[in-house]
């Protein structure tokens, strides 16, 4: 198939161009029929690695009949990766999980899964958030272990409380097989350092979950800084104001990751939702506990997208934040997150305005007509 007179992201940049593929990306400056994409951007799949669920559903406590539907929604805006996140939750239900991602393989217009985020249930119960306190628990690294087994192998992410008792020997084992992320955490700048240095590289969705950056005590956004560390961002407008965002670009960079952190309210309207175990309402968009704790999102990436655009960010930022640096951070760079020959032929066609019009997934156009 080959696609021309496209806008094309490569390399940090877009460059007017062809491009043919199948189900890899196979060639770059090909000539022949196809179509014309003159006006649009071609661009590689979003990649989210930090979302819980959507349309009623959230990874903790979905069956596995229901993963479809959750991926389809994922693809539909733009979503062509996912991690498969858990919330904090007691083992038993955390090992269904795992077994239900296990399973799963993508047909149609669904997303691909990735992997699997796990979001504790090792964190700071302080800084828990809409995490549910009565789950929490002390790092385990043979459950870590139990969990990932199940998964068949498939965590990418695990979110620690570096300052908790054990958890510096758990980083130290667990990121010799996946990302450490520190996060729902009340870590000095010590303590945060003390988990990069034992093998962390991530933070859970920068600012929330934590202490904030205090010019005398900049805790763990100061020590990510430092420690050169991946951070997510939640851009959904109401998790970070928009100046802090366009901040946090400037400081980290190509270590940004946006990130939607939606849960199964996402896609839904206002109201009442479970949320493993806890109730949150959700009013014009936001979704917090009934005590007003924020909790995750109601967004997704296409919505974050022009968000951070429209805040002054551009388009290559955006992009890079969204596709390139998430599957850096995971360890997918290899197969996803950019559209260099021989990767997976996961893309998007944006028209002027940012819409998406067409999803591509493994080469199989999966959303729009090419």
């Amino acid at each position: 198939m080959l696609i021309k007179n496209a806008k094309i992201y490569r390399n940090g940049k877009f460059e007017e161009g062809s491009l043919s593929f199948g189900k890899k990306i196979e060639a770059f400056g090909a000539e022949g029929e196809g179509l014309d994409a003159k006006g649009m951007y071609l661009v590689p799949g979003f990649i989210d690695v930090h979302t819980h669920g959507a349309l009623g559903y959230d990874g903790t406590d979905v069956e596995a009949k229901d993963i479809p539907a959750m991926a389809a929604h994922y693809a539909s805006h733009g979503v062509t990766s996912f991690l498969f996140t858990t919330m904090t939750a007691a083992r038993d239900t955390l090992k269904k999980a795992m077994a239900n991602v296990s399973g799963y393989e993508r047909e149609g217009a669904q997303a691909k899964i990735a992997g699997v985020h796990l979001e504790g249930p090792f964190l700071s119960y302080k800084k828990r958030g809409a995490q549910a306190a009565f789950n929490l628990q002390a790092p385990n690294i043979e459950m870590f272990r139990e969990l990932n087994e199940i998964s068949g192998g498939k965590v990418r992410i695990i979110t620690v409380a570096p300052e908790i008792e054990g958890a510096l020997d758990f980083i130290r084992e667990a990121s010799k097989v996946c990302t450490v992320s520190l996060g729902h955490s009340t870590a000095s700048y010590e303590e945060a350092m003390a988990g990069f240095e034992a093998g962390a590289t991530h933070v859970t969705h920068l600012f929330n979950g934590m202490e904030p950056l205090h010019h005398r005590k900049p805790g763990l956004v100061g020590a990510a800084l430092t420690a050169g560390a991946n951070v997510e961002l939640i851009c959904d407008g109401l998790h970070i104001h928009p100046a802090v965002i366009m901040g946090m670009h400037r400081m980290f960079g190509d270590k940004l990751v946006i990130i939607s952190d939606s849960l199964r309210c996402a896609g839904l309207s206002d109201g009442h939702y479970d949320l493993a175990g806890q109730e949150i309402v959700v009013t014009d968009g936001k979704a917090t506990l009934l005590d007003g704790t924020i909790a995750g999102s109601s967004s997704n990436l296409h919505e974050e997208l022009k968000n951070v655009v429209s805040y002054g960010m551009s388009l290559e930022s955006a992009i890079k934040a969204m596709t390139e640096a998430p599957a850096k951070a995971i360890g997918e760079f290899d197969s996803i997150g950019s559209l260099d020959i021989g990767k997976a032929a996961d893309m998007l066609l944006l028209d002027e305005n940012l819409e998406i019009k067409a999803v591509i997934i493994d080469g199989e156009v999966v959303i729009g007509q090419i």
